[in-house]
């Protein structure tokens, strides 16, 4: 039996700094919007299941929850530049502000291509709320976005609470760094 463990060059983040950034992060999001109607929490599937999952029961608010799946890296470990929705919204969106949830923002495409979603929906504003950002890949530029960044991550392929390599690693309590052999290994038939 091997151990998923050691396919990990090391370990960026523990399972405890995780949940305290996120705790810290889920006050902010308290605060920030104590005196405002509830937000939407929209999370993007499936990387940031787990991170959203932690992230919503620090939030003290009455808050509404959705997901929304878009794809960009399909088997492989860089963007192909081009996302695509997958899975749209089932909430009205409708003159509410919207905390859009994402694991990880690195060229910024997607994020871009969901905001203009949900504006599109009606969306009076949108925010996003990363757990880590890859600002070394950003090409979209999205300076009119407020950000709730958990941590800043190194040009590194990561893996872990909920991040995958082929939908594997999504398990790992922690974000570590894949090995290069893993992910550049040639597909088995």
């Amino acid at each position: 039996m091997v151990c998923i463990d050691e396919d990990i060059v090391s370990v960026l983040w523990t399972a405890e700094q995780l949940l305290q950034r996120v705790a810290e992060l889920g006050s902010e999001i308290s605060r920030d919007f104590g005196d405002c109607p509830p937000p939407v929490i929209v999370g993007v599937a499936t990387g940031a299941f787990v991170f959203l999952a932690d992230l919503l029961r620090t939030i003290k608010l009455a808050v509404t929850v959705d997901f929304v799946r878009a794809e960009s890296y399909g088997s492989g470990t860089v963007s192909n530049g081009a996302p695509k929705l997958s899975c749209p919204l089932k909430v009205d969106v409708a003159g509410k502000h919207v905390i859009l949830v994402e694991d990880i923002v690195d060229t910024g495409n997607t994020v871009s291509l969901l905001i203009s979603y949900l504006e599109g929906k009606g969306a009076s504003c949108v925010s996003v709320c990363t757990l880590l950002d890859k600002p070394a890949r950003r090409t979209q530029l999205l300076p009119h976005v407020k950000f709730y960044t958990a941590f800043q991550c190194p040009d590194s392929f990561v893996v872990g609470y909920g991040m995958d390599f082929n939908e594997r690693y999504r398990n790992l309590p922690y974000i570590g760094v894949l090995k290069p052999e893993i992910y550049m290994a040639p597909a088995s038939s």
